[in-house]
């Protein structure tokens, strides 16, 4: 008889783990009768073509899940190699006017904030709400969408920005933003 696993550790070990796959870097926004919220993300991922669909994970304190939970919705906004600024100010626990101060951006089809200059950005009307452990995964099926300008996106890996140069290769190097 094989013995139970011994749970695995918590925290920072796991956090190094995770630092060894390089993710692309979003901001989430959402809009209610609250106003805009947004926040950056790297936890996200297509679930389908058809329908298009997205799925998020956010923690549940950040204040932007209740914006969406309250909407039904969310946009995601892809970020260029040179928006590492853009992401750090949306990482910030700043209030939602002082993120969004002087930002250029356009509404669609949901109201949520789409940020001008991204790669590109779809909004999403929420189909599921999976809370699980101190985060919650929501699955957005995709309701408008648009590409931005072409370039590099802004990536993450090692617990630092890097980014791809124009034929696909990462550069180690944190970026400039």
């Amino acid at each position: 008889m094989t013995a139970p696993a011994e749970p695995l550790p918590a925290g920072r070990s796991f956090r190094e783990l995770m630092a060894r796959w390089a993710t692309g870097v979003a901001v989430v926004t959402a809009h209610d009768d609250t106003g805009d919220a947004g926040l950056t993300v790297n936890a996200l991922l297509s679930v389908s073509l058809t329908p298009p669909s997205l799925l998020i994970s956010l923690t549940q304190e950040a204040d932007t899940t209740p914006v969406i939970h309250r909407s039904g919705a969310f946009a995601v906004n892809f970020l260029a190699a040179d928006q590492q600024a853009l992401s750090e100010r949306f990482a910030m626990a700043l209030p939602p006017a002082e993120k969004f101060k002087d930002l250029p951006l356009h509404r669609e089809r949901t109201g949520a904030p789409l940020l001008d200059a991204t790669l590109g950005a779809a909004e999403c009307r929420v189909v599921a709400w999976t809370p699980r452990y101190d985060h919650v995964l929501i699955l957005g099926e995709v309701v408008h969408q648009e590409v931005g300008r072409d370039g590099p996106p802004l990536v993450f890996f090692r617990s630092a920005y890097t980014a791809a140069d124009p034929t696909g290769q990462l550069r180690l190097a944190p970026t400039k933003g």
